[in-house]
């Protein structure tokens, strides 16, 4: 058997858990779907799944298990009835959760023999299968290996590291970034389009301007690794300064400013911490530590 075209099994087949069997058949992979509700394994099977009636016998199908279903409990509901079939298995959970979860999801397969690998999905449905969409995996670096070319049909897969909760974490962290970079573009739309300028008008601006933030975050990195902070660009007084004008015209429009207040601030907690005139990046010290910094 050609071992990138190697058996599959998906256990979970809601929008995501469908689109991940559905690009493992495109590829070629001979796949083994079960979930809870039956039907929606049948247009999989018109593309050539095999419908497994147990989860029990989804897993013996194949020797790499995938799980993405809602949460922890139907992860739990699914596979405790089928535990005893789990020796050997490399079982790869892409479930959203905790990094706790995913530690105790590590152990209750340890317990049962199998190998374990915790991922993260950092795309849509429709983004699956695609190799620019990042598929983030911790945990066994032997079955991210042995089972590489399989993942690799679902999207980008980088290995984080041996501690099984680190893809939740980073999980955790990139959607924080995504919704606060929406939320800012949202923020940033609403208060031009009070002068009637349109979305698209001004989104061509916002994406090009996010280059250049991906730049202060570079330059900013090494600061925050070393704890030094050399204000010789913009400092934290002069941010706070800056965001006032954001706040007057916001307010002047009748715009929302909950996001720009909460981000004065939390620079307005750096500088009683002493950051006045320190780069942003020292604005981590008062997220890191919110009581020393009130």
């Amino acid at each position: 058997m050609d071992f990138d075209r190697s058996a599959v099994t998906v256990i979970g087949l809601g929008s995501m858990g469908s689109a991940l069997a559905t690009v493992l058949l495109e590829r070629g992979h001979p796949t083994t779907v079960w979930n809870r509700s039956a039907h929606k394994a049948q247009p999989l099977a018109d593309r050539g799944a095999q419908l497994a009636a147990t989860p029990e016998e989804a897993i013996a199908a194949s020797p790499l298990i995938i799980t993405c279903v809602l949460d922890y409990e139907a992860l739990h509901a699914a596979l405790d009835p089928a535990a005893g079939s789990l020796a050997g298995k490399a079982l790869v959970n892409l479930t959203s959760g905790s990094p706790e979860q995913a530690h105790e999801a590590a152990a209750w397969a340890r317990s049962h023999a199998a190998d374990y690998l915790d991922g993260a999905i950092m795309t849509t449905p429709p983004g699956v299968g695609s190799p620019e969409m990042m598929f983030l995996y911790s945990g066994s670096h032997t079955v991210f290996e042995a089972h590489r070319p399989t993942l690799a049909s679902l999207g980008d897969p980088l290995h984080l590291g041996t501690d099984p909760g680190l893809a939740s974490l980073y999980d955790a962290a990139l959607l924080g970034l995504m919704w606060s970079t929406m939320t800012g573009w949202l923020h940033g739309t609403a208060l031009v389009g009070a002068e009637k300028t349109e979305a698209t008008a001004f989104t061509p601006l916002a994406i090009r301007w996010l280059s250049a933030v991906a730049g202060f975050l570079t330059t900013y990195a090494p600061q925050v690794d070393a704890g030094h902070y050399p204000g010789d660009d913009a400092t934290v007084d002069v941010q706070i300064a800056a965001i006032d004008h954001l706040l007057h015209a916001a307010a002047a429009r009748g715009i929302d400013n909950a996001l720009p207040e909460l981000l004065k601030a939390t620079m307005e907690r750096a500088r009683a911490a002493g950051h006045g005139s320190d780069s942003y990046a020292s604005v981590i010290e008062a997220l890191k530590n919110p009581a020393d910094s009130k």
